[in-house]
């Protein structure tokens, strides 16, 4: 494997909530319209899977 200083930092695995990383929270409450309180309920109830979180919030669909 070839090491390289400019390495991007990698994309967050979109279907899957990272309550642990707050930018990565604060882009999920504002994709779903939620409160971060209601988005730690749902991943507490539910898990982490994105889909989970829409699906125990009540939304449908793919990100916008």
């Amino acid at each position: 494997l070839e090491k390289t200083m400019n390495t991007p930092k990698p994309v967050e695995d979109r279907s899957k909530i990272n309550m642990h990383e707050h930018r990565e929270v604060k882009c999920w409450i504002k994709r779903l319209g939620v409160s971060s309180e209601e988005l730690q309920q749902a991943v507490e109830k539910v898990g982490n899977s994105a889909a989970a979180v829409r699906k125990q919030l009540g939304l449908s669909g793919t990100p916008h």
